[in-house]
């Protein structure tokens, strides 16, 4: 009874010890590890042991290649499918089980537990995602089990788990430069005490950037992060144990990154250019955060943990949106799409021709938003004879919004230098506010009885959208010309999911939930939905463990966002693109090629996801990622198949970590057609390599080299042409521990 009390424990954070191997128990094996704070389940045991497919990638993980891009980290999962975009990481375009991936702004991200993304109910596309190199670990849900952690429920969700206040004295110096003038730089430090405890943390990660202007401006990216705990708690001898933790986190970020890409004829010959009607283009932005955490275990049955968190962040990325010539204005996508049919507007975007005033129109994407609430989680559990109970409830009220405040302003060009010639009123572009007030519940119940475990659940969102748009006309917002709109939803979200032991080795879990993703502010559209499905094995077979699922999503109403990222005009407004069938298969498997040795080990991963996301209806759409659509066409910028492999040779005194995976071949248009250069993106493999030589237990040097056989190759067509991957780099760092 025991261990099935300490199972249902969120906290417990320590890898299983079959997880480790023995080469790793020497003189750089990591600290253990206790996830304190808002987790999904906290460690790779009960990853395994959930009744939904669910993938933890622990602080071990993490540290092995110590990735500063998102992107590389969730490659190694199978389910999750992402597009690059700047090569670093910064905004990323994450699916997970065939979600449309545009800004990530079909999945429900988290760190510790709150949701994250800058206003996940009325602008959910991801500007803003956390830094990863900061994270302790990352925990992914798809399947039955993600109701709890809605509104979005058909694909997954995913929880950062930030550094966490350790239990004794602590800190931690990394630092790392290379290729394209890049470091890093990360400092921790922290300690508890019988009723304190505290850490600090610092990290900034900067780049001058792959990618070449003809002026030879920067093309890099500057980011910081400070993030400060500090908790206080009570005696242990006390009738009820309690803490108060309190989370303050600051990011900025300038980044020289724009939407323009290459055509196809100037990505063959120089695929790291950039034109130069880009070098105005940057994103500048800052995040905020306030977050307290109240935890009380009332007995050894009940436990309650209840969070308020505020989130603010503003960003302006300010870029090329439009070219004029002779009196016509037309969208960079568009010119990029078919340059043959607007040459002499490619020449002014490339620099070789100069241009009249105003030839260029830059838009100030200026946006801030505001994310806030509380929530709280209830979790009771009990056990009777061979009966193991556990309840758990959450409760969460929160408000967000995004307020557009943007302008546009005229530029030239003369001799391959851009020049302003109209500066355009703040607000006379666009000047509105959407907003979102949520009241979500979930309630989900664990019945343990012998080797199965049973798990039903429900979710209910009830959802108040609106806008107020103030017009270009009213920057001072006196409501002389107000039009506003609301739109409302509320709705139960049920699921059931199983997990059936047939020894210590062998389970089968599975299960069937509803999708869900809430519409836009427009009155009456209605909510994302669909019926999911899954079924899969877990196994450990002499050494070989592994994991296979299969699984279903039948969309009976898809909803597509109109984002200038993925090609449309950028209105945000969301509109229905009917029935979409996704259905696939994914692969984990892991062994160790000398289980045998005590001095050495040689582990190899391998996984696989095949994922096959098709229209089952035909419509037309503004967004340019998916235009003319009919029926039987595949969902764009979803790979059919895709697959990872890693081996490593693990010593007390050195690692070697290879790396590779195959981005497997999408289409950038929807079509029924197969994969070429014309409507997408071919495929490619690309391998890393980290090498690490610990000095001390407490003192290692580092070497890594991403895209080790110097691939060129593009990741996508949006926001506007061709854009390509990472380059050959390598980089060298040094990591202190005390």
């Amino acid at each position: 009874m025991k261990n099935l009390l300490k199972l249902t424990l969120l906290g417990i954070g320590i890898l299983n010890a079959q997880e480790s191997t023995k080469a790793t128990d020497s003189i750089q094996k990591l600290e253990p590890v206790f996830i304190n704070s808002q987790v999904i389940f906290g460690s790779k045991y009960e990853a395994k042991n959930r009744t939904g497919s669910s993938f933890y990638l622990s602080p071990e993980e993490l540290e092995k290649f110590s990735y500063s891009d998102i992107n590389r980290v969730l490659k190694s999962v199978p389910g999750v499918n992402i597009y690059e975009e700047d090569g670093y990481g910064l905004r990323p375009n994450i699916s997970l089980r065939g979600t449309s991936p545009e800004r990530s702004a079909k999945i429900s991200i988290m760190e510790d537990g709150v949701l994250i993304a800058p206003a996940p109910y009325s602008a959910p596309a991801a500007y803003y995602f956390p830094s990863v190199a900061r994270m302790q670990a990352v925990e992914i849900l798809k399947g039955s089990s993600q109701i709890q952690y809605g509104p979005f429920t058909t694909g997954g969700a995913i929880n950062l788990v930030s550094t966490q206040i350790p239990d004794t004295f602590r800190g931690s110096i990394k630092s790392s430069y290379g290729s394209f003038n890049t470091s890093q730089t990360h400092l921790k430090i922290g300690d508890s005490k019988t009723n304190l405890g505290y850490s600090l943390e610092y990290l900034n990660n900067n780049s001058d950037g792959f990618k070449n202007l003809p002026n030879g401006d920067n093309t890099g990216f500057d980011k910081n992060d400070v993030v400060a705990k500090f908790r206080l708690q009570n005696k242990q001898d006390t009738k009820f144990n309690q803490s108060l933790e309190f989370k303050f986190q600051y990011s900025d970020e300038t980044s020289n990154e724009t939407y323009l890409g290459l055509t196809t004829e100037d990505f063959e010959s120089n695929p790291f250019d950039r034109y130069a009607g880009s070098q105005k283009d940057k994103m500048t932005n800052e995040h905020l955060q306030f977050m307290v955490t109240h935890k009380i275990e009332v007995s050894k049955f009940l436990r309650v943990t209840s969070n308020a968190y505020y989130n603010d962040f503003s960003r302006n990325w300010y870029k090329l949106n439009d070219v004029v010539f002779g009196g016509d204005k037309v969208k960079i996508s568009k010119i990029l799409e078919a340059p043959q049919d607007y040459p002499s507007y490619m020449d002014i975007v490339n620099g070789t021709s100069n241009s009249a005033a105003d030839a260029f129109v830059l838009k100030a994407n200026n946006r801030s938003y505001l994310s806030k609430g509380v929530q709280t989680k209830l979790d009771f559990h009990w056990d009777s004879a061979n009966v193991f109970h556990d309840i758990e409830i959450g409760l969460r009220y929160h408000y967000d919004e995004e307020d557009r405040f943007q302008w546009k302003d005229g530029y030239s060009i003369t001799d391959g230098q851009m020049n302003l010639t109209s500066a355009g009123a703040p607000g006379s572009d666009a000047n509105r506010i959407s907003k979102a007030t949520a009241f979500a519940g979930s309630i989900l119940y664990k019945l343990k009885y012998k080797n199965i475990t049973i798990t039903p659940g429900l979710r209910y969102e009830d959802i108040v959208l609106g806008r107020d748009n103030f017009g270009t006309s009213d920057p001072s917002r006196t409501g002389v010309d107000i039009s506003s709109r609301e739109n409302k939803v509320a709705i139960f979200i049920p699921g059931i999911g199983f997990n059936y032991k047939f020894n210590n080795s062998t389970s089968v879990f599975g299960g069937v939930h509803k999708g869900f993703s809430p519409p836009g502010n427009t009155v009456g559209q209605e909510s994302e939905e669909s019926i999911n499905y899954e079924l899969g094995s877990r196994f450990n077979f002499k050494g070989l463990r592994g994991e296979v699922v299969g699984f279903y999503n039948d969309y009976s109403n898809l909803l597509g966002s109109d984002l200038a990222a993925s090609g449309g005009t950028g209105s945000l407004e969301q509109f229905n693109a009917g029935e979409v069938s996704v259905k696939g298969i994914e692969l984990l498997l892991n062994y160790d090629l000398l289980q045998k040795n005590t001095s050495y080990a040689l582990p190899v991963t391998f996984g696989y996801t095949f994922t096959d996301a098709t229209f089952l209806n035909s419509f037309g759409s503004d967004d340019g990622l998916w235009g003319e659509v009919q029926s039987g066409d595949e969902l764009p910028y979803i790979a059919k198949h895709q697959f990872n492999t890693s081996i490593s040779l693990e010593h007390a005194k050195f690692e070697l970590n290879l790396s590779g995976r195959l981005n497997g071949a999408f289409k950038t248009e929807a079509s029924a057609d197969a994969v070429n250069a014309a409507n997408g993106i071919t495929s490619n493999f690309i391998i890393d390599f980290v090498g690490k030589y610990h000095v001390t237990k407490r003192f290692s040097f580092s070497a890594k080299i991403i895209n080790v056989l110097d691939k060129t190759y593009a990741v996508a067509k949006v926001p506007a042409g061709l854009r390509p991957g990472h380059p050959f780099g390598i980089y060298g760092g040094l990591d202190f521990r005390f």
